[in-house]
């Protein structure tokens, strides 16, 4: 038996996202995001949504461009101040101590200490309530070079966070339980 929830903002995994822009002056910022994923293959596109209140929302806006650094787990701390800081009100940077990076792909910084990012141009915005879903053209991605190798899988070495919605906590990535495209082939195709 299932028991009902009611309609909320709840789904698993929930991606850890933190977005850099540049606002109207070149400053750089950083914001944490949990509303996000992949929507496109073919260009590939990532879409994050975002309030209009926020700070990142109107850097995106006037840049058309945005980076996604993916911090590992031992950066909790400073993925989770990016996320209760206000870019309007403080240098999260320099507050931090991560080094902002300019892309040399899109008019925005990336967060250099993270290990994985992707670079960003605006392709579409489209209001939906509350937020603004953001639609984002990936025109590169860079890792951290010490982190690619054949022996192991490269979420296992980025150690990327998770945020649990429900419970407004940060988790790391499980064990490998099955290869996709694979595990279901023991049912009838």
């Amino acid at each position: 038996m299932k028991k009902s929830l009611g309609a909320k903002t709840i789904t698993y995994p929930t991606p850890v996202f933190v977005v850099g822009t540049y606002d109207s002056k070149g400053k750089p910022n950083a914001m944490t995001a949990a509303w996000g994923g992949i929507c496109c293959s073919v260009p590939p596109c990532i879409a994050i949504s975002l309030r209009e209140a926020t700070y990142t929302y109107h850097s995106i806006m006037d840049s058309k461009a945005f980076t996604i650094s993916i911090p590992s787990e031992d950066q909790v701390k400073e993925a989770d101040y990016f996320g209760i800081a206000s870019g309007k009100d403080v240098d999260k940077f320099q507050a931090t101590g991560l080094t902002p990076v300019k892309s040399k792909v899109v008019n925005a910084p990336y967060v250099g200490e993270f290990p994985f990012i992707l670079e960003c141009e605006l392709q579409q915005s489209v209001k939906i309530g509350l937020h603004t879903q953001f639609i984002g053209e990936i025109k590169d991605i860079k890792v951290d070079e010490s982190l690619i190798s054949d022996d192991e899988s490269l979420i296992k070495k980025i150690k990327p966070l998770i945020y649990s919605p429900d419970n407004q906590s940060y988790y790391g990535v499980g064990e490998l339980v099955g290869k996709a495209f694979s595990a279901g082939r023991q049912f009838k195709l």
